[in-house]
């Protein structure tokens, strides 16, 4: 499972609209099928580790990180089905589809089938893996993942604005593959005006990710409206994202978007790059709507911190 998930990530930010599910097929003992969901959605994982697996599929075990589905698409049969035809003897599933169309029901065609069936394992990882996914399907929009570039002092740029650059190089080639795997990505009018900041992916192997996300987008002031403007979207306010496609939504900048979003309450997870440099009266983020100093505790838990370079990273997930 643990090769499933990993496998799934490949999918990360260009699956949408379907989840990134990763798959493995395993016959005595060795692997003969690897899938991962491909982008635009299809072919699904299962699909294509059962195309690699061929007849050995036949008796083997399937791991895959979400169940299989069971609803008929025009744009591919169920993986459910496609399982029972190859005869394979078992299923381990990571977690439950939570979409309505399948939700069991695949599940329950394997079992109906005499294949044995097991479910929850690394189901927490599953999650993880697929969360833009699955804030999709519970709040109908993408999982929101805010990134700043701070100083020790606090500051995301010089009192002028100027925030190039506050991290080192290996911080900034992290922050290109988070890029990697958004395919939204977000920044505040005033960024946008000042710098025109080209949102692309510029680390090597990658470079395709440009082309297959991010899409651009930037928030703009509410006077301005909505709608397209030379391959920008604009939104007029952060409870817009919902209107937008993909699955997961980097905002990047600058402080006034980071601190709209979150006063919305609508930031999942933080990324905080902290260089060691004070920078003394530079910019800070404005308001963030809180009353007392209580309501800031117990919002965010630590899920990773590493160094990169001479700064330092921490991750963090809302509670």
């Amino acid at each position: 499972m643990g090769a499933a998930l990993a496998l799934g990530e490949r999918g990360r930010g260009i699956s949408a609209p379907n989840p990134n599910v990763g798959c493995v097929v395993v016959r005595e003992g060795r692997v003969v099928g690897r899938g991962w969901t491909q982008a635009g959605g299809r072919p699904h994982a299962e699909a294509m580790a059962l195309a690699e697996a061929g007849a050995a599929a036949r008796g083997a075990t399937v791991y895959t990180t979400l169940e299989p589905c069971v609803h008929r698409s025009p744009r591919g049969p169920a993986c459910a089905d496609l399982l029972v035809e190859a005869g394979v003897a078992r299923v381990v599933a990571a977690m439950v589809d939570p979409d309505p169309r399948t939700a069991g029901g695949g599940l329950r065609r394997l079992a109906d089938a005499g294949v044995a069936v097991t479910t929850g394992v690394l189901q927490r990882a599953a999650w993880t893996g697929m969360a833009g996914w699955l804030t999709r399907q519970a709040l109908a929009r993408p999982l929101v993942t805010l990134k700043l570039a701070l100083s020790l002092d606090g500051a995301v740029a010089m009192a002028d604005g100027r925030s190039r650059w506050i991290t080192g190089p290996e911080a900034r080639a992290h922050a290109h593959g988070e890029r990697s795997r958004h395919p939204l990505i977000l920044v505040g009018r005033g960024t946008w005006d000042a710098d025109r900041p080209r949102l692309d992916v510029r680390l090597a192997g990658l470079e395709a990710r440009s082309r297959q996300s991010p899409s651009r987008h930037a928030r703009a002031g509410r006077d301005d409206g909505g709608g397209a403007n030379g391959g920008v979207i604009w939104i007029d306010r952060p409870e817009a994202i919902g209107g937008l496609p993909g699955d997961h939504l980097l905002v990047e900048g600058g402080a006034g978007a980071a601190a709209a979003f979150l006063r919305a309450g609508l930031v999942d997870r933080l990324l905080l790059y902290r260089a060691p440099i004070v920078v003394g009266g530079g910019l800070t983020l404005p308001d963030i709507g809180l009353a007392e100093l209580a309501d800031a505790h117990g919002r965010w838990r630590l899920d990773d911190a590493r160094r990169l370079g001479a700064d330092r990273l921490e991750v963090y997930g809302r509670r």
